[in-house]
C-alpha cells in the first residue's frame, strides 16, 4: 500500500492546506466533491491547526466509524500530533474521549433517557415551546426576523434544559460560549477559555444544587448513579453533564437552521411537504443528509497503520470522517447534491454510525421535525428575507450553521 506521510510539510504544502481548509469552510460541498474525485484520504490542517488525514468516501467513512482500530482516547495521538479543545480534566472525561469499556459503562447509565419511547412523551412539552416561541414574533403587518435567534436557538435550550432539570430562572444563553469553542477567534483565543470557564462554573452549581435538591431529571438520576452506586466518577459526571449540554445544544441549532434554508431554497420541495405532513420524518433524515450539521466526525488516533483504499494512515495520527461529504457521495445517494424528500436515505450518517452513534438521534429528529411542522402550520408564507449569497456562515470546519437566518413571514 502507497503511504502518504511527508516527512515535513513544505511551504507550498502549508499553504495548500490553509487554502483546502478554507474552502471547506466557504464552499464546503464542492470542495469535498473534489477531494473525493482525488483519493480516498487526504493530508490536512486539522480543526486544531495541526496535521491530519481527512476521509471523504462514502464506504471508507463508514467503515472507519466503526472500526474498533480508530480509538478516540487521545492517550494513542502521537506526542505532538493532536492539540484539541483545550478543556479542564472534568469537563475532558466524556464520552467523545472513551474507547470501551468505559464507554460502554457510562453510555448505558444515560442511554434510558434517550430512547424513543421516552422521546415521544416529550413531543408535546416540544410544541408547547415552539409555539410558544412563535407567538412572540411581530403579529402587526408582514413581519421579519432571525429565525436562528428568534426560533432554532431558543428551542433546544428549553428542551435540554428541561432535560436535564435546570431552573428556568437559571437559563442562560449558551449560543455565546458554543460559538467560542465550536469557531473560535484565532485572534482572541481569551474567549475559548473563558467559555469554558464559565460552562465548568455553571455545571459545578448545578450539581451542587442537584445533590442539594434531587428532581425527576435526567442531571438527578446521574448524581445518584455517581453518588449511590458509584458507577461514575465525579470528573465523569460533569463532563457527561457538559456533553449532553453542548451536544444537544450545538448540533440541534444547526439542524433546524440550516433545514429551513434548505427548504425555503427549494420551494417545490417545500410545498411537497406542506401538502403532506407524513414526509416529516422521512424529509427530516433527507435534510441531515443534505447540509449535516457536523461535518466531521470526532477525531480518532488509529491503534495500528490503518488503509483508506490505497492510503495508509500511521498508528497515532490524527483521522476525521467526513460525514458531510460521505452524505454527498454519488456513489452511496445518486445525484446527491438534489434535495429530495423522497429519497431512500437509509445508511445517511449525520448521526454516526457503530457505537459511537448520537445517544440523542431520538431526540434531535424529534425535535427538528416539530420545529418545522410549527413552521408550515404558523408561517405559510415564510420565505428569505435576503438572497442567499447574503447569508453568512459560521467559520469552522468542524460546524455547519448559519450565524443568522433572516426570514420575512
Amino acid at each position: 500500500m502507497a503511504s502518504h506521510t511527508p516527512a515535513g510539510p513544505s511551504p507550498s504544502r502549508t499553504d495548500e492546506a490553509s487554502d483546502l481548509a478554507a474552502r471547506l469552510v466557504v464552499d464546503p460541498h464542492a470542495a469535498y466533491a473534489g477531494l473525493r474525485e482525488q483519493g480516498p484520504a487526504h493530508r490536512v490542517t486539522g480543526t486544531d491547526g495541526r496535521p491530519a488525514w481527512l476521509v471523504t468516501r462514502y464506504e471508507d467513512v463508514r467503515r472507519g466509524l466503526a472500526d474498533p482500530r480508530l480509538s478516540l482516547d487521545k492517550r494513542h495521538a502521537l506526542p505532538g500530533n493532536y492539540a484539541g479543545m483545550r478543556l479542564p480534566a472534568a469537563l475532558d472525561a466524556n464520552l467523545l474521549n472513551m474507547d470501551p469499556p468505559d464507554h460502554t459503562r457510562i453510555r448505558r447509565l444515560v442511554s434510558q433517557a434517550f430512547t424513543p419511547q421516552r422521546v415521544e412523551r416529550l413531543r408535546d412539552p416540544i410544541r408547547r415551546t415552539a409555539d410558544a416561541l412563535l407567538d412572540a414574533f411581530p403579529a402587526e403587518g408582514p413581519g421579519s426576523v432571525d429565525l436562528v435567534a428568534a426560533y432554532a436557538a431558543p428551542l433546544p435550550i428549553v428542551v435540554i434544559c428541561d432535560l436535564l432539570g435546570v431552573p428556568a430562572a437559571e437559563r442562560l444563553d449558551f449560543r455565546s460560549w458554543t460559538d467560542a469553542l465550536v469557531a473560535p477567534d484565532p485572534s482572541r483565543p481569551e474567549l475559548a477559555k473563558a467559555a469554558v470557564g464559565s460552562m465548568f462554573a455553571y455545571l459545578t452549581a448545578l450539581i451542587a444544587g442537584k445533590r442539594a435538591q434531587p428532581g425527576d431529571d435526567l442531571l438527578s438520576a446521574m448524581i445518584a448513579a455517581r453518588d449511590e452506586g458509584q458507577r461514575l466518577s465525579e470528573d465523569e459526571l460533569l463532563s457527561l453533564a457538559f456533553l449532553i449540554l453542548f451536544a444537544g445544544y450545538e448540533n440541534t441549532v444547526q439542524l433546524i437552521g440550516n433545514a429551513v434554508l434548505a427548504l425555503l431554497t427549494h420551494p417545490g420541495q417545500l410545498a411537497a411537504l406542506r401538502a403532506d405532513r407524513s414526509l416529516l420524518p422521512a424529509a427530516v433524515d433527507e435534510l441531515m443528509r443534505f447540509d449535516t450539521p457536523a461535518p466531521l466526525a470526532i477525531r480518532r488516533f488509529p491503534l495500528e497503520d490503518v488503509d483508506f483504499g490505497d492510503v495508509t494512515v500511521p498508528a497515532g495520527e490524527t483521522v476525521l470522517l467526513s460525514i458531510a461529504s460521505a452524505n454527498r457521495d454519488p456513489e452511496r445517494f445518486p445525484d446527491p447534491d438534489r434535495l429530495d424528500l423522497d429519497r431512500a436515505t437509509a445508511g445517511q450518517l449525520a448521526l454516526g454510525h457503530g457505537i459511537h452513534y448520537c445517544l440523542g438521534a431520538p431526540l434531535a429528529r424529534v425535535e427538528t421535525e416539530i420545529a418545522l411542522d410549527a413552521l408550515l402550520t404558523r408561517l405559510p408564507r415564510l420565505a428569505l428575507a435576503v438572497p442567499e449569497p447574503e447569508l453568512r456562515w459560521r467559520p469552522s470546519m468542524r460546524a455547519r450553521g448559519l450565524v443568522a437566518l433572516p426570514v420575512s413571514y
